[in-house]
């Protein structure tokens, strides 16, 4: 039996992080956790780009702009999509992470969504860095996996 898993080096990869600034308070803080995991796991900082994208619908063509050029081994997806009282949290949470799939797939690139989904405010704080940790270092850990395992396969 062969085994075959990705490791947490990120041995010479090279990220692009794609943050959304709608809910900049949100994003900011799961940037900042995708660039510490990513910092301690050796990755270099001119080995990682950060694009700013409007909002979270914007994420998607981003990736597939960062993904036609080949140059990364790893996107990590980060934002906020906050439910609110009309159906608009809906069509861009479901807008967005239909359009990451369909990218990843498209253009065999491994990418990590960390695009929050959450009722409320409050759920959004805590997974940005507080009580659920933070979804962004957890974004950036699933990347430099994949990456890893993507070079293996």
């Amino acid at each position: 039996m062969n085994i075959i898993e990705g490791n947490f080096s990120t041995s010479n990869n090279k990220f692009a992080i794609i943050v959304s600034r709608f809910n900049e308070f949100i994003g900011q803080n799961l940037l900042e956790g995708a660039l510490d995991c990513l910092k301690k796991h050796n990755c270099s900082e001119e080995n990682i780009d950060i694009i700013k994208v409007p909002g979270a619908f914007e994420i998607p063509f981003a990736a597939q702009k960062l993904a036609e050029q080949k140059k990364y081994n790893a996107i990590i997806c980060l934002g906020a999509v906050i439910r609110g009282a009309t159906p608009h949290f809906d069509f861009v949470a479901n807008s967005a992470s239909n359009g990451i799939s369909q990218v990843s797939l498209k253009y065999n690139i491994p990418i990590a969504f960390g695009v929050l989904t959450t009722d409320n405010i409050e759920q959004a704080i805590e997974r940005s860095g507080t009580k659920s940790g933070n979804k962004g270092w957890d974004a950036a850990l699933t990347a430099i996996e994949m990456a890893d395992l993507a070079n293996k396969i």
